[in-house]
Protein backbone atom coordinates (compact mmCIF):
# COMPACT_ATOMS: atom_id res chain seq x y z
CA UNK A 1 0.00 0.00 0.00
CA UNK A 2 1.56 3.90 -0.75
CA UNK A 3 1.38 6.39 1.86
CA UNK A 4 -1.62 7.63 0.60
CA UNK A 5 -3.69 5.13 -0.93
CA UNK A 6 -5.71 4.27 3.02
CA UNK A 7 -6.97 8.55 2.66
CA UNK A 8 -8.14 8.16 -0.82
CA UNK A 9 -10.16 4.87 0.43
CA UNK A 10 -11.22 6.69 3.13
CA UNK A 11 -12.66 9.78 1.23
CA UNK A 12 -15.28 7.38 -0.42
CA UNK A 13 -16.79 6.47 2.43
CA UNK A 14 -19.39 8.40 4.23
CA UNK A 15 -19.16 10.41 7.21
CA UNK A 16 -22.17 9.41 8.72
CA UNK A 17 -23.00 6.13 7.59
CA UNK A 18 -18.77 5.11 8.06
CA UNK A 19 -18.57 7.34 10.50
CA UNK A 20 -16.92 4.23 12.97
CA UNK A 21 -15.15 2.76 10.41
CA UNK A 22 -13.09 6.56 9.35
CA UNK A 23 -12.31 7.27 12.79
CA UNK A 24 -10.84 3.24 13.44
CA UNK A 25 -8.68 4.03 10.29
CA UNK A 26 -7.33 8.14 11.68
CA UNK A 27 -7.26 6.47 15.49
CA UNK A 28 -5.16 3.16 14.51
CA UNK A 29 -3.61 3.74 11.32
CA UNK A 30 -3.06 6.90 9.92
CA UNK A 31 -2.50 9.51 13.18
CA UNK A 32 -2.22 7.50 16.05
CA UNK A 33 0.50 9.39 17.77
CA UNK A 34 -0.78 12.66 17.14
CA UNK A 35 -3.95 12.18 18.03
CA UNK A 36 -3.13 10.58 21.53
CA UNK A 37 -0.65 13.76 22.02
CA UNK A 38 -4.07 16.15 20.90
CA UNK A 39 -5.60 14.49 23.52
CA UNK A 40 -3.52 14.90 25.92
CA UNK A 41 -3.87 18.85 25.33
CA UNK A 42 -7.40 17.95 25.73
CA UNK A 43 -7.23 16.73 29.46
CA UNK A 44 -4.72 19.90 29.75
CA UNK A 45 -7.62 21.83 28.08
CA UNK A 46 -10.61 20.59 30.37
CA UNK A 47 -8.65 21.12 33.86
CA UNK A 48 -8.21 25.13 32.46
CA UNK A 49 -12.70 25.15 33.88
CA UNK A 50 -13.02 25.86 37.66
CA UNK A 51 -15.58 23.43 38.05
CA UNK A 52 -14.22 20.58 36.22
CA UNK A 53 -11.00 21.44 38.22
CA UNK A 54 -12.65 21.35 41.58
CA UNK A 55 -14.66 18.16 40.91
CA UNK A 56 -11.15 16.38 40.07
CA UNK A 57 -9.32 18.22 42.61
CA UNK A 58 -12.13 17.02 45.43
CA UNK A 59 -12.07 13.52 44.76
CA UNK A 60 -8.38 13.66 44.30
CA UNK A 61 -7.83 10.96 42.11
CA UNK A 62 -5.46 13.31 40.14
CA UNK A 63 -3.40 13.73 43.02
CA UNK A 64 -3.30 10.33 44.26
CA UNK A 65 -3.77 8.04 41.27
CA UNK A 66 -2.71 9.80 38.63
CA UNK A 67 -0.95 6.90 36.21
CA UNK A 68 -4.47 5.40 36.88
CA UNK A 69 -6.64 7.83 35.57
CA UNK A 70 -5.30 8.67 33.29
CA UNK A 71 -4.80 5.08 31.69
CA UNK A 72 -8.33 4.87 32.53
CA UNK A 73 -9.65 7.77 30.45
CA UNK A 74 -7.02 6.66 27.32
CA UNK A 75 -8.10 3.37 27.27
CA UNK A 76 -11.75 3.71 27.34
CA UNK A 77 -11.60 6.55 24.73
CA UNK A 78 -9.44 4.47 23.06
CA UNK A 79 -11.97 0.94 22.78
CA UNK A 80 -14.60 3.34 21.52
CA UNK A 81 -12.16 4.67 18.86
CA UNK A 82 -11.10 1.35 18.14
CA UNK A 83 -14.88 -0.82 18.49
CA UNK A 84 -16.79 2.02 17.54
CA UNK A 85 -19.62 3.12 19.69
CA UNK A 86 -22.94 0.51 17.84
CA UNK A 87 -20.63 -2.60 19.03
CA UNK A 88 -21.52 -4.73 22.09
CA UNK A 89 -17.88 -3.93 23.08
CA UNK A 90 -18.07 -0.24 22.22
CA UNK A 91 -21.36 0.15 24.48
CA UNK A 92 -20.13 -1.40 27.16
CA UNK A 93 -17.12 0.99 27.61
CA UNK A 94 -20.05 3.79 27.14
CA UNK A 95 -22.02 2.11 29.60
CA UNK A 96 -18.88 1.97 31.86
CA UNK A 97 -18.50 5.72 31.38
CA UNK A 98 -22.02 6.46 32.32
CA UNK A 99 -21.70 4.65 35.52
CA UNK A 100 -18.49 6.65 36.51
CA UNK A 101 -20.05 10.04 35.46
CA UNK A 102 -23.50 9.24 37.39
CA UNK A 103 -21.46 9.13 40.77
CA UNK A 104 -20.96 13.17 40.22
CA UNK A 105 -22.60 16.46 39.89
CA UNK A 106 -21.51 17.39 36.12
CA UNK A 107 -23.20 19.64 34.53
CA UNK A 108 -24.16 19.47 31.07
CA UNK A 109 -22.69 22.48 29.90
CA UNK A 110 -19.32 21.08 30.88
CA UNK A 111 -20.18 17.69 29.42
CA UNK A 112 -20.62 19.24 25.73
CA UNK A 113 -17.34 20.89 26.20
CA UNK A 114 -15.31 18.11 26.88
CA UNK A 115 -17.16 15.95 24.60
CA UNK A 116 -16.00 18.62 22.01
CA UNK A 117 -12.57 18.32 22.83
CA UNK A 118 -12.46 14.85 21.51
CA UNK A 119 -13.03 16.30 18.40
CA UNK A 120 -11.72 19.70 17.79
CA UNK A 121 -8.08 19.19 19.22
CA UNK A 122 -7.01 16.20 17.64
CA UNK A 123 -8.39 18.09 14.26
CA UNK A 124 -6.33 21.68 15.39
CA UNK A 125 -2.91 19.69 16.10
CA UNK A 126 -3.05 17.15 12.79
CA UNK A 127 -3.45 20.81 11.00
CA UNK A 128 -0.35 22.02 12.63
CA UNK A 129 1.81 18.95 12.91
CA UNK A 130 0.28 15.67 11.16
CA UNK A 131 1.94 14.42 7.83
CA UNK A 132 -0.82 15.80 6.08
CA UNK A 133 -4.00 17.65 6.73
CA UNK A 134 -7.54 16.06 7.40
CA UNK A 135 -10.24 16.30 4.62
CA UNK A 136 -13.69 18.22 5.28
CA UNK A 137 -15.19 14.05 5.39
CA UNK A 138 -12.67 13.27 8.41
CA UNK A 139 -13.49 16.43 10.17
CA UNK A 140 -17.00 15.47 10.18
CA UNK A 141 -16.80 11.94 10.54
CA UNK A 142 -14.56 12.85 13.85
CA UNK A 143 -17.55 15.14 14.86
CA UNK A 144 -20.48 12.68 14.23
CA UNK A 145 -18.76 9.63 15.69
CA UNK A 146 -18.09 11.33 19.21
CA UNK A 147 -22.27 13.29 18.90
CA UNK A 148 -23.06 9.83 18.71
CA UNK A 149 -21.11 8.92 22.00
CA UNK A 150 -22.05 12.02 23.41
CA UNK A 151 -26.31 11.10 22.68
CA UNK A 152 -25.38 7.37 24.31
CA UNK A 153 -24.24 8.97 27.07
CA UNK A 154 -27.18 11.07 27.40
CA UNK A 155 -26.01 14.59 26.84
CA UNK A 156 -28.20 16.69 26.07
CA UNK A 157 -28.29 19.81 23.16
CA UNK A 158 -25.60 18.93 21.97
CA UNK A 159 -25.32 21.56 18.68
CA UNK A 160 -26.20 20.22 15.38
CA UNK A 161 -23.12 20.46 12.74
CA UNK A 162 -19.67 20.46 12.85
CA UNK A 163 -19.33 24.22 13.06
CA UNK A 164 -21.82 25.17 15.29
CA UNK A 165 -19.98 22.86 18.06
CA UNK A 166 -17.03 24.24 17.04
CA UNK A 167 -18.81 27.81 18.10
CA UNK A 168 -19.73 26.48 21.62
CA UNK A 169 -16.17 24.88 21.92
CA UNK A 170 -14.41 28.51 21.41
CA UNK A 171 -17.46 30.38 23.27
CA UNK A 172 -16.63 28.36 26.52
CA UNK A 173 -13.43 28.28 26.44
CA UNK A 174 -13.75 32.38 26.66
CA UNK A 175 -16.23 32.28 28.95
CA UNK A 176 -14.53 29.96 31.58
CA UNK A 177 -11.33 29.51 31.24
CA UNK A 178 -9.86 31.20 34.46
CA UNK A 179 -7.43 30.61 37.26
CA UNK A 180 -8.27 29.01 40.10
CA UNK A 181 -6.40 27.56 42.77
CA UNK A 182 -7.97 23.75 41.66
CA UNK A 183 -6.89 24.71 38.22
CA UNK A 184 -3.72 25.14 39.24
CA UNK A 185 -3.27 21.55 41.88
CA UNK A 186 -5.02 19.23 39.19
CA UNK A 187 -2.52 20.93 36.83
CA UNK A 188 0.36 20.18 38.72
CA UNK A 189 -0.31 16.77 39.07
CA UNK A 190 -0.69 16.37 35.87
CA UNK A 191 2.37 18.13 34.95
CA UNK A 192 4.25 15.14 37.29
CA UNK A 193 2.51 12.15 35.57
CA UNK A 194 3.98 13.63 32.64
CA UNK A 195 7.14 13.91 33.37
CA UNK A 196 7.78 11.27 35.69
CA UNK A 197 7.74 9.22 31.82
CA UNK A 198 11.25 10.36 31.66
CA UNK A 199 14.48 9.86 33.48
CA UNK A 200 14.53 12.08 36.40
CA UNK A 201 17.68 13.71 35.44
CA UNK A 202 15.77 15.00 32.28
CA UNK A 203 12.76 16.18 33.79
CA UNK A 204 14.27 19.95 34.39
CA UNK A 205 15.15 19.87 30.82
CA UNK A 206 11.76 18.75 29.20
CA UNK A 207 9.45 20.77 31.74
CA UNK A 208 9.65 24.06 29.21
CA UNK A 209 8.65 22.26 26.69
CA UNK A 210 5.81 20.58 28.02
CA UNK A 211 4.52 24.82 28.94
CA UNK A 212 5.47 25.47 25.51
CA UNK A 213 2.68 23.31 24.07
CA UNK A 214 0.07 24.95 25.83
CA UNK A 215 -1.27 28.11 25.00
CA UNK A 216 -1.29 31.17 26.32
CA UNK A 217 -4.96 30.80 28.07
CA UNK A 218 -3.86 26.88 29.53
CA UNK A 219 -0.47 28.78 31.11
CA UNK A 220 -3.19 31.46 32.67
CA UNK A 221 -5.62 29.12 33.68
CA UNK A 222 -2.99 27.05 35.60
CA UNK A 223 -0.44 29.75 36.69
CA UNK A 224 2.18 28.15 35.02
CA UNK A 225 5.11 30.24 33.80
CA UNK A 226 5.68 31.38 30.02
CA UNK A 227 7.81 29.47 28.45
CA UNK A 228 10.75 31.20 26.28
CA UNK A 229 9.65 32.06 22.80
CA UNK A 230 12.38 30.02 21.61
CA UNK A 231 11.69 26.86 23.14
CA UNK A 232 8.05 27.30 21.76
CA UNK A 233 9.30 27.67 17.82
CA UNK A 234 11.82 24.64 18.51
CA UNK A 235 8.89 22.62 19.78
CA UNK A 236 6.95 23.26 16.83
CA UNK A 237 9.67 23.10 14.63
CA UNK A 238 10.21 19.64 15.64
CA UNK A 239 7.17 18.15 15.59
CA UNK A 240 6.32 19.52 12.25
CA UNK A 241 9.57 18.29 10.99
CA UNK A 242 8.27 15.13 12.64
CA UNK A 243 4.79 14.96 10.32
CA UNK A 244 6.80 15.74 7.25
CA UNK A 245 9.29 12.88 7.32
CA UNK A 246 6.23 10.48 7.86
CA UNK A 247 4.81 11.29 4.64
CA UNK A 248 7.94 9.31 3.19
CA UNK A 249 7.51 6.56 5.06
CA UNK A 250 5.56 3.49 4.54
CA UNK A 251 1.89 3.38 5.58
CA UNK A 252 1.05 1.33 8.83
CA UNK A 253 -0.11 -2.06 8.46
CA UNK A 254 -1.46 -2.78 11.57
CA UNK A 255 -3.11 -0.93 13.70
CA UNK A 256 -2.24 0.99 16.94
CA UNK A 257 -4.42 1.83 19.40
CA UNK A 258 -3.39 3.22 22.56
CA UNK A 259 -5.91 0.33 24.40
CA UNK A 260 -3.50 -1.86 22.70
CA UNK A 261 -0.37 -0.88 24.57
CA UNK A 262 0.89 -2.51 27.62
CA UNK A 263 -0.60 0.12 30.62
CA UNK A 264 1.76 1.29 33.07
CA UNK A 265 -1.36 0.95 35.62
CA UNK A 266 -2.47 -3.29 34.11
CA UNK A 267 0.94 -4.62 33.65
CA UNK A 268 -0.91 -7.83 33.99
CA UNK A 269 -3.27 -6.56 31.58
CA UNK A 270 -6.51 -5.38 32.80
CA UNK A 271 -10.82 -6.15 32.45
CA UNK A 272 -13.12 -3.34 32.09
CA UNK A 273 -14.34 -3.25 35.39
CA UNK A 274 -10.90 -2.68 36.35
CA UNK A 275 -11.26 1.06 35.01
CA UNK A 276 -12.30 3.97 37.15
CA UNK A 277 -12.21 4.51 41.06
CA UNK A 278 -12.69 1.09 42.27
CA UNK A 279 -14.10 2.00 45.73
CA UNK A 280 -17.31 3.49 43.58
CA UNK A 281 -18.06 1.04 41.16
CA UNK A 282 -20.23 -1.88 40.94
CA UNK A 283 -18.91 -4.96 38.69
CA UNK A 284 -19.97 -5.38 35.16
CA UNK A 285 -19.87 -9.21 33.79
CA UNK A 286 -17.47 -8.18 30.84
CA UNK A 287 -14.46 -9.96 29.90
CA UNK A 288 -11.39 -8.76 28.66
CA UNK A 289 -11.45 -6.01 25.80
Amino acid sequence: MKRFERFQAIQQLDPIRDTCTICRQLAGYEFPWDITRALEVALFRTFCVPSIATLLDRTAEFHHRSQKRYDDTGLMVSLILQWGYDTPKGQAVIQRMNQIHGHFPISNYDFVYVLSTFIYEPVRWIERFGWRPLSESEKQALFHFWVNVGKQMEIQDIPNTYAELEQYNLEYEREHFQYSEANQRVGKSTLKLFLSWFPLPLRPLIQPFVYAIMDDRILQAFGFPSPQPWQRRLLEHMLRSRGNLLRYFPPRQTPNFYSDEPQRSYPQGYDLTDLGPPHMLPKLNQSKP
